[in-house]
């Protein structure tokens, strides 16, 4: 291996120190002029050594060969960078230095008695005297003019140096135009195997610190800053994304290699939601991410969706015309049209009708019993007609549960003898309630199901009339049940109006937590992020930070690209929290944490939406109050990438449900290095562990409290502002350690392979 010459060395460092001054927002032309400099600096710190040496009774070694200096400490890995690099920076000019100055400074650190009696000077008793006090009085007065003369060279040329730079990078704007002036006709800086170029000189023979070094400043002047009064929000701008990207070879997390199962099914998922083509919460989200990793594994998938009006084509590869035929509805037969294609690589069947179901703008808001009854027959007629039979059909929700009605009361009798039917219930609020004659449109008598035994609403019994509930006939008709997470399955069997039903089933009742796409939500490999960045390199973050934070018209931090300036430099902690304002999210609680973290000094961005228009009403107002605010912001709307970029630049992630079936925002969070505060209910409480708890302390990954009220909240509220403002280094370890956390679908895609096989037909 190559060894580095001292002059590379020296090079490198004063190269890299220049590069990440703050002074500096672009590379400088002037970095071989500082080559030879360096040098010069080094002779005259070893010279000053040496007059303190004598002056402080203090034996000197051999030369040191790293120079050390209160303000400028040389390393030349970029991850720790000086604390100060100020040689640079100093405006004022340097002064003269006298033999009293000298000695008060801290040049180096070398080696003295550690007898205690000496106060640190070293005994001379038994050292043979060789030059007399005059001889050496004489001696160090001309090296110290000596070194008087050098400072002064040095000095010169610094200010020359300076005066250069300032007239080639007046501003940041400028900095953003010199560098784009070669990367737009030339090759530089999209890879590290090209030489790196720093104005007219070539970097290519210096460390790889500093080719990062210029490499990370080409990316920032590239960079497209926002601002608050920008006509096009950022998160609206087409382009988004630096062309610069990180080593798209080191990701987030962990490299999880998948091998094919050795008992491959095929696997129909039939469901109202899909992301990202027609996604209204998580229950899209699921869909894709499992189907994509039962992929992986080798299995057969297919996604049955109904073709709403509202599916922006645009999305779905290779969109083709399939079968036709007609399904029941209303005692009558009505025509269907079927679609097939790939939606984020899964493949995708979709349901067309001519009459009024699944039109307009958005995917639910009409007679959902009826139009999900009218689409679930029309799955099972298709597989009729067309003989395509699957080893289990995997239903969602209570706006698919009819169809393991359907299917063992009616297409079982008939020719699909070979599917098995799961259902997973997302949500238990949501029950599906129905009236019997709307279950006598799909050609079911309605009266049978009207049981306590079947389908029958137990809240009901007594009214005239009483009412049925899909989800709850979905549970009793299906060969396995199962909910998104190990802990709101528990929870779900000791309260509410169906946990008697569950409990009767529990045998083929579980909990498998949800996982993420972690190809989706990648923060080193994001097109949405205006840095993408990764656990081994977390400046990115710090930009994107940045970013939201100009363009949201908050007090922005310091941006410096430098390692050990990381706890020096003016940080305000940023709590984000996207979610739907509902009173499962506890919105009692996120209105408390919107006023108390502006006042222990943090900043607090708020994502999302009310369903109910009154609760919408009452945030638009609080947005008002806090328009001319520099920490807070309530953006009253979704954006897709607008969450991308708040999950990048947060530092915490607030989740302060009631209840959580599973959640996927503490998992996206973490995965882009947001910590999360969370209630510790559902699949919260089977992902986020509280640093402090001792029993678990090796899985401690974010803030958790128990209770309902705001004080609650602030106890793990105050706990996360407090570590962030106190404990730097170890925030910054645990950001990272939560980046490599495995939230992927391939352990959750496991356990439902598991449970097919556990109720499939043996082939």
């Amino acid at each position: 291996m190559r060894v580095e010459t001292e002059n590379e060395r020296y090079g490198a460092t004063y190269a890299t120190a220049l590069l990440a001054s703050r002074r500096f927002d672009t590379p400088v032309h002037c970095a071989d002029r500082f080559c030879s400099n360096a040098l010069v600096l080094e002779e005259i710190i070893h010279d000053m050594a040496l007059v303190l040496s004598w002056e402080n009774g203090i034996q000197h070694s051999s030369r040191p060969r790293v120079a050390c200096h209160e303000d400028f400490i040389l390393r030349t890995s970029f991850s720790s960078l000086p604390s100060r690099v100020n040689l640079l920076n100093q405006h004022r000019p340097l002064k003269r230095v006298s033999t009293s100055s000298l000695k008060s400074s801290r040049i180096v650190h070398v080696g003295a008695t550690n007898r205690p009696e000496s106060a640190g000077r070293t005994d001379y008793s038994n050292v043979e005297h060789v030059e007399t006090t005059e001889e050496k009085i004489a001696r160090l007065l001309a090296a110290n003019e000596r070194l008087l003369a050098r400072i002064a060279e040095l000095e010169k040329v610094v200010n020359e140096v300076r005066a250069e730079n300032l007239g080639y990078v007046k501003d940041f704007n400028s900095a953003e135009q010199a560098i784009s002036k070669h990367t737009k006709n030339s090759s530089l800086f999209e890879t590290t195997t090209h030489p790196v170029m720093v104005e007219n000189i070539s970097l290519g023979n210096f460390p790889p610190a500093t080719q990062e070094a210029a490499h990370i400043l080409s990316q920032l002047a590239a960079i497209n800053w926002p601002s608050q009064s920008d006509e096009v929000p950022f998160w609206k701008r087409k382009q988004n994304s630096n062309s610069h990207e990180v080593n798209s070879s080191v990701t987030s997390g962990p490299v999880v290699k998948i091998n094919a199962d050795r008992t491959p099914s095929y696997i129909v998922h039939v469901t109202a939601e899909m992301a990202p083509v027609a996604k209204v919460g998580g229950l899209g989200d699921v869909v894709t991410g499992i189907g994509r990793a039962c992929l992986e594994r080798g299995h057969k998938m297919l996604v049955m969706l109904p073709f709403y009006e509202c599916i922006d084509t645009q999305q779905i590869e290779d969109l083709t015309e399939a079968e036709s035929f007609s399904s029941f509805h209303r005692g009558s037969w009505l025509p269907v049209k079927t679609f097939s294609g790939k939606v984020a690589g899964v493949p995708v069947l979709l349901i067309r009708t001519d009459n009024s179901f699944f039109k307009g703008d958005r995917v639910y808001g009409y007679d959902e019993v009826e139009a999900y009854a009218f689409f679930s027959r029309a799955c099972l007629e298709r597989m009729q007609v067309t003989g395509d039979q699957p080893d289990i059909i995997h239903i969602h929700e209570w706006h698919i549960s009819i169809l393991a009605m359907l299917y063992w009361d009616m297409y079982h009798h008939l020719s699909l003898k070979k599917p098995r039917i799961v259902l997973t219930i997302h949500n238990m609020e949501h029950y599906g309630e129905c009236r019997v004659e709307q279950i006598d449109m799909c050609g079911l008598d309605g009266s049978a199901y009207s049981t306590i035994d079947r389908a029958v609403d137990e809240r009901t019994i007594g009214h005239n009339p009483e009412r049925l509930s899909l989800l709850k006939g979905g549970i009793v008709y299906s060969n396995a049940v199962t909910t998104v997470s190990p802990t709101y399955a528990n929870e779900t069997l000791c309260s509410g109006w169906l946990a008697n039903t569950l409990l009767k089933h529990r045998s083929k009742y579980s909990g498998i937590l949800n996982g993420i796409d972690t190809t989706l939500w990648d923060p080193s490999n994001d097109p949405s992020l205006p840095m993408q960045y990764n656990a081994q390199n977390l400046f990115g973050k710090l930009v994107c930070k940045h970013y939201v934070q100009r363009g949201l018209g908050l007090d922005a931090d310091d941006l410096v690209p430098d390692g050990s300036l990381l706890f020096k430099r003016k940080q305000t902690p940023l709590v984000i929290c996207i979610t739907r304002l509902v009173a499962q999210k506890g919105i009692h609680l996120i209105r408390h944490a919107i006023s108390s973290i502006g006042e222990r000094g943090g900043q607090f961005i708020l994502l999302g939406t009310a369903p109910d228009p009154r609760v919408q009403a009452e945030f638009e107002q609080m947005s008002q109050k806090f328009r001319d605010s520099k920490n807070i912001r309530l953006l009253l709307f979704y954006s897709e990438d607008l969450a991308h970029m708040l999950y990048a630049a947060g530092d915490i992630v607030l989740v302060p449900s009631m209840f959580e079936p599973c959640g996927l925002t503490q998992m996206i969070g973490m995965r882009y290095g947001a910590i999360p505060v969370v209630r510790r209910t559902g699949g919260l409480a089977d992902t986020v562990f509280d640093v402090d708890d001792k029993r678990q302390e090796s899985k401690g990954n974010g803030f958790v409290f128990d209770g309902i009220t705001e004080e609650s909240l602030d106890s793990a509220l105050n706990r996360a502002l407090t570590y962030y403002h106190e404990r730097r280094e170890w925030w910054q370890d645990l950001t990272a350690r939560v980046m490599k956390l495995d939230h992927s679908w391939n352990k959750s895609a496991e356990e439902y392979v598991v449970l097919y096989n556990s109720i499939r037909i043996s082939q």
